[in-house]
């Protein structure tokens, strides 16, 4: 047992000389927690002032916009990007050792081949599946990455960990984190902005675009093209100049309320959101009037397609377009949502895979890729980050007794575009029937940090203070891919 020094039953009383020797240990003690405190905070950014001011990044930037494109359900990779010769080979035939595999829903039958057939795209010759014929043109300008990996093999954890790096509930999104980090250069719009399906809102729902810990004023603010619209116009009995004062006035007595609790970063915020959503009053209703874009615009996106949810998607490619354009620093654009009923409004197609890819594939296919033509045209892919993602991947092996492709986190495809990325590359593999990935292994935490590395922001140093920890988004994980990097 040790002995205090103070204790009457150790060998000494504290005499002089220790007490001196003890309290200049302390008082190291103590510097040394205040000088890691200070570190810590220098992780964190200053936003108590005005909360949505822009912020310089960490270094120069690639990037200066990010679009997260999310087929929620989790699409198959072998179906549409992961082409795999030996899987077509193999067809009908046990995956070899996997006569015992037991996966999310049951056993395994035999391999199947793709339901679609893949052909060379572009100059590239990249191999991309009859699926997505739209965004197989495309194909030369986006940078694929075959050896993704997720923690869950269940649609809400693993939609979790792509929107927040975490399973579990209660983490901020990749893009509170980047408008936390970069605040915005909108004054009238917000920073982020979510844009879910017309046929609903994915699996964890708000989780995808919260802010949890972070201040409220970073989340992401969801809206649609088919969402309607409230009147924001002013009545017609209060004149412009009368509504401009009122305006004003408000404005003056939050300024010096804020005055009287200087450091206040909650009122900070709960201002900075209400004045936004004075200014979103006059803008939002003009970012969603399509009907100003020219009919070969609308013709290119397909905004007027017989089919509702085609055309309803369309409308939100656009949207996402105006959003990015008009300097909103992060969108993200849901393509699937969660629907009692199997595959019935995403990807998850394990039943009845070809009937459901069939619909699902149109629904994204046109839209998507008159998105990627129209930023290259608009001059706004060169600074602006594209990332397509789902939750996980499906199995090369159909389930037994059924006609669908089971959930697989082992190995999966997403692609990156635009700004600081490689153009018509590939970077890692799945083994030779796309099961697991086999070569350069990726896993979320990576992809978040290359995305913030893009953004000009070092994923390490990204942190911000609670519960006694310094969270950041890719927790205590990851790299950047630096071979995708242009």
């Amino acid at each position: 047992m040790f002995d205090h020094p103070l204790s009457h039953a150790g060998r000494r009383l504290l005499n002089r000389r220790d007490f001196l020797a003890h309290a200049g240990t302390g008082l190291g003690g103590i510097a040394l927690a205040t000088l890691l405190a200070e570190a810590a905070r220098a992780g964190e950014r200053e936003t108590t002032s005005n909360p949505l001011a822009p912020r310089p990044a960490q270094f120069a930037p690639k990037a200066k916009r990010v679009l997260m494109i999310f087929c929620s359900g989790a699409v198959s990779h072998v179906d549409t990007f992961d082409y795999k010769p030996e899987l077509v080979k193999r067809d009908g035939q046990p995956m070899p050792g996997a006569d015992k595999l037991v996966t999310f829903q049951g056993e395994q039958g035999n391999l199947v081949r793709p339901l679609w057939t893949f052909r060379p795209r572009g100059q590239s010759g990249k191999m991309v599946s009859d699926l997505l014929p739209h965004l197989a043109q495309l194909a030369d300008e986006m940078c694929f990455i075959h050896s993704m990996t997720a923690k869950s093999n269940t649609h809400g954890p693993a939609e979790n960990q792509m929107s927040t790096g975490f399973t579990l509930d209660g983490f901020p999104s990749v893009g509170a984190w980047v408008s936390y980090a970069l605040g915005t250069e909108c004054a009238d719009l917000p920073a982020f902005v979510a844009v879910p399906d017309p046929r609903g809102v994915p699996q964890v729902g708000p989780n995808n675009w919260g802010s949890a810990f972070l201040p409220a004023v970073f989340q992401g603010t969801a809206f649609n093209a088919d969402k309607p619209i409230p009147n924001l116009a002013r009545p017609p009995e209060v004149s412009a100049p009368a509504e401009a004062s009122t305006r004003d006035f408000l404005k003056l007595l939050n300024e010096r309320h804020l005055e009287r609790h200087p450091g206040d970063g909650e009122l900070a915020a709960r201002i900075a959101s209400y004045e936004l959503a004075a200014k979103m009053q006059l803008r939002a209703a003009e970012v969603a009037d399509l009907s100003k874009e020219s009919k070969a615009t609308r013709d290119l996106y397909g905004v007027e397609d017989a089919d509702k949810v085609r055309a309803g998607f369309a409308r939100n490619c656009l949207l996402a377009r105006r959003l990015l354009e008009r300097g909103v620093r992060f969108v993200q654009l849901f393509n699937g949502a969660y629907a009692m009923g199997e595959g019935v409004g995403n990807w998850d197609g394990h039943r009845t895979i070809k009937a459901q890819y069939d619909v699902h594939g149109p629904i994204l296919d046109r839209p998507c890729a008159a998105l990627l033509r129209d930023l290259m045209a608009r001059g706004l892919l060169g600074d602006t980050l594209v990332v397509w993602v789902t939750e996980f991947g499906r199995m090369p092996t159909f389930q037994k007794g059924a006609n669908g492709r089971d959930h697989n986190p082992k190995g999966f495809t997403v692609w990156l575009a635009g700004a600081g990325v490689k153009r018509a590359f590939s970077y890692g593999a799945t083994d030779e029937f796309g099961y697991k990935a086999a070569e350069h292994v990726c896993t979320i935490y990576d992809l978040h940090a290359t995305i913030l590395h893009l953004l000009g922001l070092e994923h390490e140093r990204l942190t911000f203070y609670h519960n006694g920890i310094n969270r950041r988004l890719t927790d205590v994980h990851g790299h950047v891919i630096e071979d995708v990097l242009a």
